[in-house]
């Protein structure tokens, strides 16, 4: 029993979910201490680049973490210049629409794991719904280019432990340390896939749905909506099973009690960044296993980074609009997922 459990625990992610947890703790510590907590968004959103390159050779790690690092610092830019422009509806939608088949086109590309665009979108969204003063735009986008960089070299560090040695070998002396057997392919020629297309189509069609609903039925934080259906849509050539969209549905619902739980007792801020850290770490666990167990790490993350740096805002509010816009985004979801059904695409380019 004993050898057995000791083999699931090896068997978990645990050096990933580390590097995770690292990469988001340090910048939100340093903004609490200079007393900026105000700007935790854009350090937590550049902090997403800690999610991306799991298990990958080096070589492949650095163009996928990389790339990854790119885009987000790019969205967050946009994001930001869209919200000193006051959220601006038609660049919202023109950027929305741009971000997610960006996000797939390079996803797919690179063959990123998360597979899906959800934190590329969820990062440009808040940015560019969150109101920041134009003088601290730069700053802003400052704190993300910087939190990014240190989660790309956090993400980078067993090499050095790994560095000349054979992987079991040094599996063997650092428990903690596991093969790194994922090879990423490259596509190039996945903008030719009409897969790849049609996945972009059910997003941007979904999310003008899921969003457009939400703001005739005057919830606020409607990039909820959005950021729900992204997460609940099979990436490119995965299995459109209702099953799973509905694992990924409960997950989401299930992060939000969590998150009501954790705020009721209305927590101070070194006790919110440790649960923060706990949810990135939880979340790098369960995401390669069962993305609707990650999503319960997942959702009071995100909803904790918006707290964090919003903490005026009512706490009921902002769950009540997750819940309900959850269950919007997740229903839209599900009716992308069965219209995929009837739509027969070729055969991937080689």
């Amino acid at each position: 029993m004993a050898r057995r459990l000791a083999y699931r625990l090896h068997a978990l992610d645990f050096e990933v979910a580390t590097r995770a947890g690292i990469a988001v703790a340090v910048p939100l510590v340093t903004l609490t201490l200079l007393g900026r907590l105000d700007l935790a968004l854009y350090a937590s959103f550049g902090a997403f680049t800690s999610l991306y390159g799991r298990s990958e050779v080096y070589r492949t790690r650095l163009r996928t973490a990389g790339s990854a690092a790119a885009m987000l610092v790019a969205l967050i830019a946009g994001g930001v210049l869209i919200s000193t422009t006051g959220s601006n509806t038609g660049f919202l939608v023109v950027g929305l629409v741009a971000v997610l088949a960006a996000g797939v086109l390079l996803c797919r590309t690179l063959s990123l794991h998360p597979p899906t665009p959800v934190f590329f979108t969820f990062a440009f969204l808040v940015c560019a719904l969150i109101p920041v003063r134009a003088d601290e735009a730069g700053l802003a986008v400052l704190i993300a280019v910087g939190s990014a960089s240190f989660a790309l070299v956090v993400t980078m560090s067993g090499w050095l432990l790994r560095l000349g040695r054979d992987v079991d070998r040094v599996t063997a002396s650092f428990k903690l340390l596991k093969p790194l057997p994922r090879r990423a392919v490259l596509r190039p020629r996945a903008w030719r896939d009409p897969a790849v297309w049609l996945n972009i189509g059910q997003l941007v069609v979904g999310a003008v749905i899921a969003g457009g609903a939400a703001e005739l039925l005057g919830l606020g934080h409607s990039y909820w909506a959005v950021v729900s259906l992204v997460a609940v849509v099979p990436p490119v050539r995965a299995a459109h099973s209702i099953s799973r969209t509905l694992h990924r549905t409960v997950g989401t619902i299930a992060g939000v009690v969590v998150t009501a739980l954790v705020l009721w007792g209305h927590p101070p801020v070194w006790l919110l960044i440790a649960i923060v850290v706990v949810c990135q770490f939880g979340a790098e666990i369960f995401v390669g296993r069962h993305y609707g167990t990650a999503l319960v790490f997942i959702t009071p993350l995100a909803l904790l980074m918006v707290h964090l740096s919003s903490p005026a805002t009512s706490v009921s509010d902002i769950l009540i609009d997750r819940a309900v816009e959850t269950a919007l985004g997740a229903a839209v979801g599900v009716a992308m997922v069965l219209l995929a059904r009837f739509v027969r695409v070729g055969p991937e380019p080689q």
